[in-house]
C-alpha cells in the first residue's frame, strides 16, 4: 500500500511539472482581452512575440506585435522586409508613448537607408488599421495589412531603442539588437529563425500527439499489462508496479494533452467540438477517479476487493474504448496527413494481437494449472480411498 502512496505521489509530481512548463511565458499561454490571433511566434530576440491571422479571401494579415519588459521611455517596431534578413528596406510599424499625453502613438515608416530619420512615411503596401497600446511595460502594436501573395512568405525584423524628447534615437548596435530578424510564413503560420514560436496548428498537433500517446496508447499497454502479466506467477508483483506507472505516466500525459485542449477551446470562441469535447471532459474524471482509486485497494482477502475489481475493470476498459472513439474524432477535426492516421490504426492492430496472442496463451495456462490441479486431488482422493477400504479390510480380518 505504501509502494502505491509513492506512485501515486511520483505520478502527481510528474503532472505538476507538465502544468509548470505549460506555464512559461510563450505566445501560446497570452491572450487579448478583445481580440483573437490563429498564430503566433516567440520572436528569438528582445522578449518580442508576433501574432497573426491571414485572411486570404481579404488578402489582408491581421496581426499584434508585443514587445514586453520595455518602458515609456523606449521605442519598439516591426516589419517585414522582402529584401533580406536587414534593416535596409524594411516596410516598419512603429510606437512609441508620446511623453506629453501619454498615450502610445503608433505609425508607419519605410527604412531606406542606414540612418533612417524614423519619421512617418507610407509603406509599400496599405495599413487600413493601425494602433498601439501601452500597459504593465509592455508594448502592443496592432496592424491590418493588405499585402500580395509575394509577401506572406518573407523576412521579418523588429528592434527597440530610446525615446528622448519624442525623438527615436538610434538603437543598440550590439547584443540581442543586431539578432532581431527571422522568416515568417503568413500563410502556413511557420516563423523561421532561432524562433520558438508555434501557432495554433502546432498547438493542435501538440494536443493530438499527446492524447494519443497517452490515452491511446499507454492507457492500452497498461491494460494488457495487467491482464496477462499476472497469469505468470514469476512476474507477480512486478506486472502491478509496471501497470501503475503505465498507468499514471499516461494520465498526467494525457492530463497535459487535455489541458491544451481545454485552452484551445477558450482560445477559439465560435468553433466547437462538443462530443469531441464532452467525451474528453470525461475521460478526464474517469482516469482521475481511477489513479486515486489506487489508494483505496482493499487487500486481496479484504471481503470489498470484488467490488472494488469490478469498479476498476469497468471504468478502465471504458477509458480505453472512449479514448479510441475520441482520437478518431480528433483526427477528423484535425485532418493530418492520412499516414499519421495509418500510424495509429497499425498500433491498435498490433496491440490487439498481442493481446489476442496472449489471451490464447494465458487461457492455457491458467487450464492447463486447473487440470493438473483436479489431477492431483483425484490422485489424492483415491489414495485417501485406498487407505480407508484396506483399513476397514485389516481391521475386519483381525475382528
Amino acid at each position: 500500500m505504501e509502494k502505491t502512496r509513492k506512485l501515486v505521489l511520483f505520478a502527481c509530481l510528474l503532472l505538476v511539472s507538465f502544468l509548470a512548463s505549460s506555464s512559461a511565458q510563450t505566445c501560446l499561454n497570452h491572450s487579448f482581452s478583445n481580440r483573437q490571433y490563429a498564430n503566433c511566434s516567440d520572436l528569438p530576440a528582445l522578449n518580442c512575440f508576433l501574432h497573426w491571422t491571414y485572411d486570404e479571401a481579404a488578402g489582408t494579415v491581421e496581426v499584434a506585435f508585443r514587445h514586453t519588459g520595455t518602458t515609456s521611455s523606449r521605442w519598439s517596431a516591426w516589419g517585414i522586409n522582402p529584401s533580406g534578413p536587414s534593416m535596409l528596406n524594411t516596410q516598419a510599424l512603429v510606437a512609441y508613448v508620446n511623453s506629453s499625453s501619454g498615450i502610445p502613438h503608433a505609425f508607419t515608416t519605410s527604412i531606406d537607408s542606414m540612418s533612417p530619420s524614423m519619421q512617418q512615411s507610407a509603406l509599400s503596401f496599405q495599413v487600413p488599421s493601425l494602433s498601439a497600446e501601452f500597459e504593465n511595460n509592455e508594448m502592443r502594436i496592432f496592424a491590418v495589412m493588405r499585402i500580395s501573395e509575394s509577401l506572406l512568405s518573407t523576412n521579418q525584423v523588429w528592434q527597440e531603442g530610446p525615446v528622448s524628447n519624442d525623438q527615436l534615437m538610434i538603437h543598440p548596435t550590439s547584443g540581442d539588437n543586431m539578432r532581431s530578424t527571422a522568416s515568417v510564413n503568413f500563410l502556413t503560420g511557420q516563423s523561421g529563425g532561432t524562433s520558438s514560436g508555434s501557432s495554433r496548428t502546432r498547438r493542435r498537433n501538440v494536443h493530438g500527439v499527446l492524447n494519443t500517446v497517452s490515452w491511446g496508447i499507454l492507457m492500452p499497454l497498461g491494460a494488457i499489462t495487467a491482464r496477462y502479466m499476472k497469469v505468470f506467477k514469476s512476474a507477480d508483483p512486478a506486472w502491478f508496479y509496471l501497470h501503475v506507472v503505465c498507468q499514471t505516466s499516461a494520465y498526467a500525459v494525457g492530463v497535459a494533452g487535455w489541458a491544451t485542449g481545454i485552452r484551445l477551446g477558450s482560445d477559439s470562441a465560435g468553433v466547437t467540438h462538443n462530443p469531441h469535447r464532452n467525451i474528453g471532459i470525461t475521460l478526464f474524471c474517469l482516469g482521475t477517479l481511477q489513479v486515486f482509486a489506487l489508494l483505496l485497494r482493499p487487500n486481496k482477502d479484504h471481503k470489498y476487493r470484488l467490488y472494488w475489481n469490478i469498479y476498476h475493470h469497468s471504468v478502465g476498459y471504458a477509458v480505453i474504448i472512449l479514448s479510441i472513439i475520441n482520437i478518431f474524432d480528433g483526427f477528423d477535426i484535425l485532418q493530418p496527413d492520412d499516414h499519421w492516421e495509418r500510424i495509429y490504426i497499425g498500433i491498435l492492430i498490433f496491440l490487439g494481437v498481442v493481446a489476442t496472442l496472449l489471451e490464447g496463451i494465458t487461457w492455457y495456462i491458467v487450464l492447463r494449472r486447473k487440470n493438473r490441479g483436479s489431477d492431483t486431488d483425484k490422485r489424492s482422493h483415491s489414495i485417501n480411498g485406498a487407505n480407508g477400504v484396506n483399513g476397514f479390510g485389516a481391521r475386519g480380518q483381525d475382528v
